[in-house]
């Protein structure tokens, strides 16, 4: 089977969407299938890593419109596959029913990866792995009556190592001794020095703190520098072990999008903030469950709020633990393979 992911990164956008489509791209090829990716080259694409990890990525070049991107998808799959499509995914905000119902004759099935539900689409399954009170009425009307919704985080797109590290998972016992500090692949507001600033001003050297940073983080050789001349913050950059990193550490500062979801699968206590409108919804629901302590948009913080924040977590164990069991619980164990649910409705087909 055929599959075409079409999904982008930026240092605005940032990385989210290509990384959960990346780990379904990992799971479709785990089970044979063919899988390319469709990009825009723009500042902070992750050509690189897509090539790294074995997958054929072509660039969308030039002046951005739906029918001009429709078109030049149409012309590079039929360029990747001529002997045609099983499935084209899309995971982006800039493409609704328009862009797909162009392409909707050079593939058996579609699906869409959402989070806003602010637009129509015209696809046979959809995908929104987020946290809402109202989940299931999001998408009413939205999509067609025959499209099959997976909704809510039992849906969630997570690498092997993050189940892997959830079977053994420690008793975290609220104690703050390991910090990680991690915005995002891009970070482009350089929340990541903000955090820094703020360990500075609590003076705990006794606190060991991981700071990771994506590799299109565009401030990577001052956080690198900072991080070099204090003895308790450790560098990491486009780290490959995320999951360990996650289960090591007691609290982490970082924000609300995919990154959040994989803290509280591993059941880990963070201060989290939102960089971008479809992050702030979700972020708040989720907060109200008490799986996460949410601090607001990320760039109206300043260093002493997150100093302020840090410290009331490190003064308050039994609050740290609650999170940590609050947001474990959120995920539930019962989780859904979305690459069966494709495999089964290309098989039913």
């Amino acid at each position: 089977m055929n599959v075409l992911i079409r999904a982008d990164a930026s240092l605005v956008i940032g990385s989210g969407h290509v990384m959960r489509c990346l780990t379904l791209a990992d799971q479709l090829r785990s089970k044979g299938m063919n899988v390319a990716f469709v990009c825009r080259n723009v500042p902070g694409k992750m050509f690189e890593l897509l090539t790294a990890r074995g997958y054929q990525t072509v660039a969308i070049e030039g002046n951005w419109s739906q029918q001009f991107d429709a078109e030049e998808t149409i012309h590079i799959a039929g360029r990747l596959f001529p002997d045609g499509l099983d499935w084209i995914v899309v995971d982006n905000y800039e493409l609704d029913i328009a862009w797909e119902s162009r392409l909707r004759a050079h593939t058996r099935k579609f699906m869409v990866i959402d989070d806003l539900a602010n637009r129509h689409h015209g696809c046979d399954l959809l995908l929104d792995q987020n946290y809402y009170r109202d989940l299931d009425q999001r998408y009413k009307g939205l999509v067609p009556e025959q499209c099959i919704t997976l909704l809510g985080p039992s849906y969630l797109l997570l690498r092997p190592e993050f189940v892997a590290e959830r079977q053994r998972l420690r008793n975290r016992d609220g104690v703050v001794r390991r910090i990680m500090i991690f915005f995002g692949g891009s970070d482009s507001t350089n929340q990541t020095k903000k955090a820094i600033e703020a360990l500075r001003l609590l003076n705990r050297s006794d606190i060991h703190v991981d700071i990771v940073i994506g590799s299109a983080n565009p401030f990577r050789n001052e956080i690198e520098r900072l991080c070099s001349t204090t003895s308790n913050l450790i560098f990491h950059c486009q780290v490959s072990n995320m999951a360990e990193l996650i289960s090591s550490v007691d609290l982490a500062i970082g924000a609300g999008g995919s990154s959040m979801w994989e803290r509280c699968f591993l059941g880990l206590p963070s201060l989290t903030v939102v960089f971008a409108a479809n992050q702030e919804q979700t972020t708040e629901d989720v907060a109200e469950t008490g799986a996460i302590k949410y601090l607001g948009w990320a760039d109206k913080l300043t260093p002493v709020d997150y100093a302020f924040a840090i410290n009331e977590m490190i003064a308050n164990p039994q609050e740290v633990q609650n999170i940590s069991c609050a947001a474990h619980k959120l995920i539930g164990e019962n989780r859904v393979s979305v690459s069966d649910a494709m495999f089964s409705m290309t098989r039913d087909n």
